[in-house]
C-alpha cells in the first residue's frame, strides 16, 4: 500500500509538471512568435530563359508590414525595398544553370532569411555543322587521346588508360612520338595544356594534377581538385585554364595556382549538355568533344550557351575496331587549333589518323 501510494502522488506531481511545461511552453511560443514569410514568386526550382526577366515577390502574412527587404542572386545584391513590394531582375549578363535567389527581411522585430532555387536555361538551338576533310596524317593506334593541341609545328598529347598514360610531343606530318614520358601506373592521364613553359595535365580520378615542364618533361609539382568532380578535359585562354569534369560544368583555373575561381554550367535548347570531355579554345569559344558521341560543341565561356554543334559521324569508318571492347572506345576525342595557319584537327582514341577538318554549315 505504501508503494502504491507514493506512486499515486508521483504521478499527480508529473501530470502537474508536465501542464506546467505544456502551458509554459505555449506562452513562449505566444510571446516569440513572429510573421512567417515565403516566396510569392518564383516557385522553388522554376526554369527560365537566359535573358529573361525574373519577378521576386514575398508572401507577406496579412496585417504584418515590412521595414527593409534585401534581395540577392548567388550572392549580389539585386534590390532593396523598405516594404513587400516585388522587384524585377534581368538574367541577361548571367551564366546558365542554377541560381540562388535570397530574401533578407526585417518586420522591425525581427530578421529573417529566405532563400529558393531557380534554373536559368538556354533558349538559343544550335547552328549546325558537318565537315570537309582537308588532309589526313598518320596517328600512333596506340594513344587512348585525352589531351590535344598545336604548338610550332609539333602535337602535344596526353594518353589514358591504366599503366600506359604518356604525355608526348608529336609529329604533325608523320604522326612519329618526338619526346615522351610515361606517368605512374597509379595515374590514368587525361587533358593537357601548355601554359608558358610548362604542361599541366589532369588525372582521372585521383583528383590530382600534374605540372611538368614542356622541354624535359621533368614532372614539377602535383596540384589537387577542389570541387570539381574529376579531372577530363583541359584547355588555356591565355588568362585561366578551362577543365571539364565529366559533367555539365566548366571549371575555370588561376594559370599559376590552379585553384577553381568559377565556374560556368553548360546547356542546349534541351537542357544541360553532360560529358563534356576534351577541350579546346578557338577565337574566344570553347570546343567540347561530348563523350561517346561524333559531336563537338560550341560554348559561350561567358553563358554556357552552345552556339554550333558540329557532327562528325563517319570520319573513321564503322567497321574499323573488330573487337568489342575497341569497338566500345572508338571515341571522337581530340581538338587542336592551329592559330598561325588556322587549322583545325580532330582524331579520336586510337585511331590511325589525324584529320584536319573545314567545317561546313548545314541547310
Amino acid at each position: 500500500m505504501h508503494s502504491g501510494q507514493v506512486k499515486s502522488i508521483f504521478s499527480r506531481a508529473m501530470l502537474s509538471c508536465l501542464s506546467f511545461s505544456l502551458l509554459f511552453t505555449v506562452s513562449c511560443k505566444e510571446r516569440s512568435s513572429t510573421p512567417t514569410f515565403s516566396f510569392k514568386l518564383p516557385e522553388q526550382g522554376q526554369s527560365f530563359g537566359l535573358g529573361d526577366q525574373v519577378k521576386i515577390e514575398l508572401d507577406v502574412p496579412e496585417g504584418t508590414k515590412l521595414s527593409s527587404a534585401t534581395y540577392l542572386l548567388d550572392g549580389k545584391e539585386v534590390g532593396v525595398k523598405n516594404n513587400a513590394e516585388a522587384i524585377s531582375v534581368s538574367t541577361t549578363d548571367l551564366s546558365l544553370g542554377y541560381k540562388l535567389v535570397t530574401a533578407i527581411v526585417d518586420d522591425g522585430a525581427a530578421k529573417d532569411t529566405l532563400t529558393i532555387n531557380i534554373e536559368l536555361k538556354s533558349a538559343v538551338k544550335p547552328a549546325l555543322y558537318g565537315y570537309q576533310i582537308v588532309n589526313t596524317m598518320p596517328h600512333d593506334t596506340s594513344a587512348y587521346i585525352q589531351g590535344l593541341e598545336y604548338h610550332n609545328g609539333r602535337f602535344l598529347e596526353s594518353t589514358g588508360q591504366e599503366k600506359h598514360s604518356t604525355l608526348r610531343w608529336v609529329d604533325v606530318k608523320s604522326g612519329k612520338v618526338l619526346q615522351q614520358i610515361k606517368l605512374d601506373d597509379q595515374y590514368f592521364g587525361e587533358g593537357s595544356s601548355l601554359v608558358g613553359d610548362k604542361v599541366i595535365m589532369l588525372t582521372w580520378e585521383s583528383h590530382l594534377g600534374l605540372v611538368f615542364d614542356a622541354k624535359s618533361f621533368k614532372q614539377l609539382s602535383t596540384f589537387p581538385y577542389q570541387s570539381s568532380a574529376e579531372g577530363w578535359g583541359l584547355c588555356f585562354d591565355g588568362t585561366q585554364l578551362i577543365k571539364s569534369d565529366g559533367t555539365n560544368k566548366l571549371w575555370f583555373l588561376n594559370k599559376d595556382t590552379y585553384r577553381e575561381e568559377s565556374a560556368i554550367e553548360v546547356y542546349d535548347n534541351n537542357g544541360p549538355m553532360d560529358s563534356l570531355n576534351e577541350l579546346e579554345y578557338i577565337g574566344g569559344k570553347i570546343y567540347a568533344n561530348v563523350y561517346t558521341k561524333n559531336i563537338i560543341v560550341v560554348i559561350d565561356p561567358k553563358t554556357g550557351v552552345i552556339e554550333q554543334q558540329i557532327d562528325f559521324s563517319g570520319l573513321l569508318p564503322v567497321d574499323y575496331f573488330k573487337t568489342d571492347n575497341d569497338r566500345a572506345n572508338n571515341v571522337l576525342n581530340g581538338i587542336a587549333w592551329d592559330s598561325a595557319g588556322k587549322r583545325l584537327f580532330v582524331t579520336g582514341k586510337k585511331w590511325p589518323k589525324m584529320f584536319e577538318v573545314k567545317l561546313v554549315a548545314k541547310k
